[in-house]
């Protein structure tokens, strides 16, 4: 039998080495800005072209490198970081596994220059495929230059797995948001086409949270800090009535290091249990300090995932001290026994003695005299008043002794939950309404507990989920006004101005075409605010930030290109926002036009969701209940 197992050549073992380390650009520039970082860098530059797949360079201002130094950087393997097998239980740097470089390397033109500040001239490496086309000495300033252009450009099955450009341009600007929160003293700087998205200088903590958040975070933020000797625990939690329905402001530093940790996020979660809005999510940025031997780091590729020797204590310390701080700054109720400041005597008269206050009466007034006189006292006596005969004092109680007239009475009017304004507008055309078996004008639709529409039909009765019905009947809609670019637009007198945060604001411009075809008047006057002058006619003003709040959470959650465009999770981001919810009452007019729109849409029986939007019960189905 001939022998059949091979080993692999180089460039195909890096290929399947790359694939563990560089799954879309994010991850090229994850590896590049720790690598920056671990040369000692005060200032790094990175600068994106097409979301990454044309171009991802790194600059910075670190120790550099020598001629080779800088060849065995692309080797399989190399690094300076650690030399023993148990370097790998204290690590105090960023990139230790040495198939960073190679990896990208091998799936990637990589242009490479570097200079160490005591050397004269630098070193210029180029690269393609994991073949060194050219090294050269060339001019450079201190620090390293990496550019690594044409990502996947030998591996077409991969590049055609990338998404579309605005979702890799997200997943780079969590991955550059992750390291510039751990590192607060480097200044850091980010370009995409050469438009500048972040410009952070040094600074701390909050401030480089601040910077990356938009200067409304500043308000929000509750800091966090407690020293023991398992864990020493700093950063900030997000007031809850902030708080949002997704997960995206959450982070976790463990030595300067983001990482995902679901049992602490419990944590977290648990110290804020009944503060938070119905489905919210607590939101933190939480920094630990950890002995290096007490955590193990080299349990996944990414270094994401960590394992901590005493997991239970962490999470103990930490709710604590999340606990702690949300009463501390009177976020949670507490129950304090201590005295009211406002009873404390005031300090200028601490040292003074009490003093009975003086009481001056005018012994000779009399208020029954007529004309007001001068007392003997100097006083005044108070102005007199015109005696009032007593005699009439019966007619007080006249007709008491008769029964009440209760003819003045037309009707009595009994208090209830107030009902919405008419969801549509007068003029719609009758349809479904008409076909029933109306013998009166008695009412022919009834709302159940504020969520169930009662329609009677020929077969029976149709019971119909407001909500989803209206979700539909919106949906529709924004498809239609998307699509033919025809849509009713109200102007706001004064213009919303609403703070957003770079990566946000990036998603509004691309979706800025569509929202102004459903109604909404925009614009981007600086960074991070967008100007609301418009609002489509079927929605609030109050509304209009919830709207897009929700839109923000739909487009980020949803799976790109899993055959839904971009118009589809719009509208039905803004339908769901919009419907009318549950336990809201309807008047007779709303019920009506409400069911005749659903019977109206090309869809009627479910909703956008795919939830069935009602159920019928036929005459017999009720008779054998009954019958039972």
């Amino acid at each position: 039998m001939s022998d059949i197992i091979k080993l692999l050549p180089d460039h195909v073992a890096n290929q399947i080495a790359a694939g563990e380390v560089v799954q879309r650009p994010a991850s090229v520039v994850k590896e590049l800005l720790e690598n920056a970082i671990d040369a000692g860098a005060s200032s790094i530059k990175l600068l994106v072209k097409d979301a990454g797949r044309t171009l991802i360079q790194v600059i910075d201002d670190g120790k550099g490198m020598s001629p080779t130094d800088a060849r065995l950087s692309f080797e399989r393997h190399a690094t300076s970081k650690i030399n023993a097998a148990d370097d790998l239980f204290a690590l105090s740097t960023k990139g230790f596994r040495g198939e960073a470089l190679a990896s990208i390397a091998a799936v990637a033109h990589v242009d490479l220059k570097t200079k160490p500040e005591d050397e004269e001239v630098g070193t210029q490496i180029e690269i393609e495929g994991s073949t060194i086309k050219n090294q050269e000495v060339c001019a450079a300033v201190k620090g390293t230059s990496i550019a690594v252009k044409n990502l996947f450009f030998n591996i077409p099955a991969r590049r055609n797995f990338l998404k579309s450009d605005s979702v890799e341009l997200r997943h780079v600007i969590d991955e550059f948001q992750r390291v510039a929160l751990a590192h607060e003293t480097i200044a850091f700087t980010l370009y995409h086409n050469d438009s500048e998205l972040f410009n952070l200088p040094k600074t701390n903590k909050r401030q480089r949270i601040v910077g990356v958040f938009g200067p409304k975070t500043n308000e929000k933020l509750v800091p966090v800090s407690e020293e023991t000797e398992i864990v020493n625990i700093d950063g900030f939690i997000i007031k809850p009535e902030f708080s949002k329905k997704t997960k995206g402001e959450q982070f976790f530093f463990v030595n300067d290091r983001f990482i995902k940790h679901p049992y602490l996020n419990h944590s977290v979660s648990a110290a804020f249990d009944g503060l938070l809005p119905d489905r919210a999510r607590a939101s933190y940025f939480i920094y630990l300090k950890v002995d290096p031997k007490t955590i193990d780091i080299n349990i996944h590729p990414t270094k994401t995932e960590v394992k901590f020797e005493d997991e239970h204590a962490i999470y103990t310390l930490l709710r604590a001290a999340v606990k702690h701080s949300l009463g501390q700054f009177n976020i949670a109720p507490v129950l304090d026994f201590n005295r009211e400041s406002n009873m404390d005597t005031p300090y200028a008269y601490k040292n003074k003695e009490a003093k009975p206050p003086k009481v001056e009466v005018d012994r000779h007034f009399n208020p029954f005299e007529e004309e007001q006189k001068v007392t003997t006292s100097g006083f005044k006596s108070a102005p007199s008043y015109e005696k009032k005969s007593a005699a009439g004092w019966e007619n007080l109680y006249a007709g008491l002794d008769r029964k009440t007239d209760t003819s003045g009475f037309s009707h009595v009017e009994i208090e209830q939950e107030p009902e919405t304004e008419s969801l549509f507008i007068e003029h719609e055309s009758k349809g479904f309404s008409e076909s029933k078996e109306t013998e009166n004008d008695s009412a022919n639709t009834y709302q159940i507990h504020s969520k169930y529409i009662v329609s009677a039909i020929k077969s029976g009765m149709m019971l119909i989920d407001q909500n989803r019905a209206h979700q539909r009947i919106l949906y529709e809609e924004f498809l239609r006004n998307i699509t033919v670019k025809e849509s009713v637009s109200q102007q706001l007198l004064f213009p919303l101005r609403l703070d957003f945060s770079a990566s946000e604001i990036e998603i509004l411009k691309e979706l800025k075409d569509s929202l102004e075809n459903t109604g909404f008047a925009l614009s981007m006057p600086e960074a991070g605010v967008l100007e609301v002058s418009g609002i489509p006619a079927s929605i609030q003003e109050s509304e209009v930030s919830i709207v897009l709040e929700q839109l923000l959470s739909d487009v980020e959650q949803e799976v790109p290109n899993a055959g839904f465009s971009q118009t589809d999770v719009l509208a039905k981001s803004m339908a769901k926002s919009m419907a009318v919810k549950t336990g809201e009452k309807l008047d007779e007019r709303s019920r009506e036009h409400l069911v005749n729109k659903l019977f109206a849409c090309t869809e009627p029986t479910l909703s956008p969701f795919l939830k069935k939007t009602f159920i019928t019960l036929t005459v017999e189905e009720l008779d054998r209940k009954f019958n039972a």
